[in-house]
């Protein structure tokens, strides 16, 4: 079985493939070119940087650094506007008749920025880089399956894992397993910069500024138009805006919801916007009091009114979702399963049934976290005191928030673009262990479902084990997730795109090499 750039479809990829699936594309002043062409600048106004970002790519975890260092390197697999996983670096990709032995075949013309052919030991220390127990890479969990990594000539790389997974070949599509150059110990060369996309990191002042030049020999004929990209840090959403209206940027992300119908009446701008994977949450620590105890869980899940949430802070932009990570643009979504509804008497009987008649704490917000994170915890402030709990808002800083407070505090408001697979989202951030669990949550039989699940070829036996890993994330999970979330991102008449892409915002955050200027 072998994939190609131009054969591959959603189901052939052993009948496993996540399908993430554009729902909607608003272009309400036809941003689209007829052709694409070479020239000019793209200005990003972009949220989520800080001071503390590094091109390390196991530090990355969301904003300006991220949809930079994917237009500087490249995948081995890269997520299409149809959401199916592509070969990109690698020109193919073939699993054995049990999912458990991947082959990948690097292209033949791909060279990293300084000319040097890229090889299988590159793509070995860029993977490696991530797993071991030294490793402080977010994506490490994702990465325990991997049993050995190893060459086969220089062009073709071997992945062993340790047990059957269907999936595996959007797993590389994960933006921490870019391709960067190897040092001669075998270690990852991430200092250098340097990458075999379409761009070379020209300057950057984390938190500030980021500044990147096309190179004239990438492989890819038909990407990177612009002569040069540069992405703001501007994280506050009026701000971002502004910089818009103004002209100083030509494309933003998450704009301010509540504004945004003054945004697709103004000449010039055009509105984009996907439904896909995206969501907010909020995890507790269920190793620290009072979330220790799933009834506490359960009474706050019972106190949020989700419906004002999607009214008042999406302005109706997304879908009310049930605590779990698997959305409706996952292929094994749940929608069965019983909604938790804003419902303050099942509250307050969770309480009692943790032995308490009220309860009071905190939760740390910032709009850095999400648009609209703080309208949304001041909303479940209120709507949770009618069932006896006290709910304060702690407003942190935006620069440092998913340094300083995320992964530190035990209740807090976080954001995740989602995945493109139930398996990649559920190993990432709910499996015992993992480095991005948010919440510190551990279920023995989540954990052997998410096994069970991930090596399974049957369609409707998996599709079983996915629905009750769900049900489990909603009803003892850690974490409160509300709503679901559509990408929107906000352009002016000097940029075009083809078909978007809805695994994240900014065309799935290839802006940078997919756009071009109108």
């Amino acid at each position: 079985m072998q994939f190609s750039h131009s054969n591959l479809s959603r189901r052939k990829l052993l009948a496993s493939a996540a399908g993430l699936t554009a729902a909607g594309l608003i272009l309400p002043h036809g941003a689209r070119a007829q052709e694409p062409k070479r020239g000019g600048t793209l200005r990003i106004g972009h949220s989520g940087g800080a001071t503390s970002d590094s091109i390390d790519p196991a530090t990355f975890a969301a904003g300006p650094v991220v949809t930079a260092m994917l237009a500087v390197c490249n995948n081995l697999v890269e997520i299409d506007a149809a959401g199916t996983a592509q070969p990109e670096l690698a020109e193919s990709f073939e699993p054995d008749a049990e999912a458990r032995v991947w082959t990948f075949r690097l292209r033949e013309g791909a060279s990293f920025s300084d000319s040097r052919k890229v090889t299988a030991d590159d793509v070995i220390a860029s993977f490696n880089h991530h797993r071991g127990e030294d490793t402080k890479s977010g994506a490490k969990g994702s990465l325990e399956q991997v049993k050995d990594i190893r060459a086969d000539g220089d062009n073709t790389v071997v992945f062993e894992l340790d047990s059957p997974n269907a999936d595996f070949a959007y797993l590389t599509s994960d933006y921490h397993f870019i391709i960067m150059p190897t040092k001669e110990d075998g270690s990852l060369d991430w200092q250098s910069g340097l990458g075999t996309g379409g761009y070379v990191l020209e300057d950057m002042e984390p938190g500030v500024r980021i500044t990147l030049k096309r190179r004239d020999d990438y492989w890819k004929a038909d990407r990177a138009w612009f002569d040069e990209a540069v992405l703001l840090t501007i994280n506050d959403p009026t701000a971002r805006q502004n910089a818009l209206m103004t002209g100083e940027v030509d494309v933003i992300n998450s704009p301010d919801l509540s504004t945004l119908h003054l945004l697709e009446r103004r000449p010039g701008l055009n509105l984009v916007e996907v439904t896909g994977t995206a969501h907010y949450t909020m995890p507790m620590f269920c190793d620290v009091a009072p979330f220790k105890d799933a009834n506490i869980r359960r009474a706050l899940k019972y106190s949020i009114n989700r419906q004002e949430v999607l009214d008042k802070v999406l302005r109706g932009h997304g879908k009310i979702a049930n605590d779990s990570p698997i959305a409706p643009a996952n292929r094994y979504y749940a929608e069965d399963l019983p909604q938790h509804s804003y419902d303050p008497d099942k509250a307050r009987h969770y309480l009692k049934q943790a032995g308490m008649d009220d309860l009071k704490i905190e939760i740390s917000a910032a709009e850095a976290a999400s648009v609209g994170a703080l309208d949304m915890v001041q909303l479940f402030s209120e709507a949770a005191k009618p069932a006896g709990i006290d709910l304060t808002v702690k407003r942190e800083p935006d620069d440092g928030y998913w340094s300083n407070v995320w992964l530190k505090k035990p209740f807090c408001v976080s954001y995740w673009n989602g995945r493109p697979t139930e398996d990649d989202m559920f190993s990432l951030v709910y499996a015992k262990g993992a480095e991005w669990n948010e919440s510190h949550w551990e279920n023995e039989r989540f954990n052997e479902l998410l096994l069970e699940a991930r090596g399974e070829l049957d369609e409707s036996l998996r599709a079983e084990m996915y629905r009750e890993m769900q049900e489990l994330v909603s009803e003892d999970g850690g974490t409160i997730i509300p709503i679901y979330v559509n990408y929107i991102d906000v352009a002016n008449d000097k940029v075009a795109h083809g078909e978007v892409a809805s695994n994240r915002f900014f065309d799935g955050w290839k802006i940078v090499e997919r756009w071009w200027q109108a």
